[in-house]
């Protein structure tokens, strides 16, 4: 293996390393809770070693964190730069929208409530229980818009105007 190719392996390490923190935080636990709950096959110290990309992860590992944090193997890799939607060209995926769903969950009024049940139903066809963000989808926003009894194009400015897209701290 060539410099270049265990640059790409490392820098993939990392990726991976990134994925796995991300999902583990989003479950809400630390490397001590993983260990714990999954009755030593985890390491605190191995995982933190598997998060920060400085040991290799075999892919029955992966597949056993994967069944550990109940999320597909795929959630566990990075993911592409390139999203659907973005064209031939290359000019990019198009900019996602996470709604913050515990300042939804506040507000009252049919509209509001019929988004809270959008949601959460869109919860449930994803399996993405973290509770705080979802990310919407093009085919979600023209739902959301009518719903709001919006345009498509101005749902990103009227969840603004709400304070319902989420802005990590």
């Amino acid at each position: 293996m060539d410099a270049v190719e265990e640059n790409d392996d490392a820098g993939y390490s990392v990726q991976v390393g990134e994925r796995l923190r991300a999902i583990r935080k989003q479950k809400r636990l630390s490397l001590h809770d993983v260990e714990a709950q999954s009755e030593q096959e985890f390491k605190a110290s191995v995982l933190g070693a598997y998060e920060r990309g400085e040991r290799a992860l075999s892919l029955p590992r992966l597949d056993r964190l994967a069944q550990f944090y109940r999320v597909p193997v795929d959630q566990l890799l990075p993911r592409n730069d390139r999203e659907p939607g973005g064209n031939e060209e290359g000019t990019g995926p198009r900019p996602k929208l996470a709604i913050d769903i515990l300042k939804l969950s506040q507000l009252s009024g049919a509209p509001f409530e019929m988004l809270t049940r959008f949601m959460r139903m869109i919860q449930v066809q994803r399996q993405d229980f973290n509770g705080r963000v979802l990310t919407i989808r093009a085919d979600d926003k023209r739902a959301i818009a009518a719903m709001l009894d919006i345009p498509v194009d101005q749902v990103a400015l009227r969840l603004e105007a709400l304070d319902l897209v989420f802005r990590p701290n």
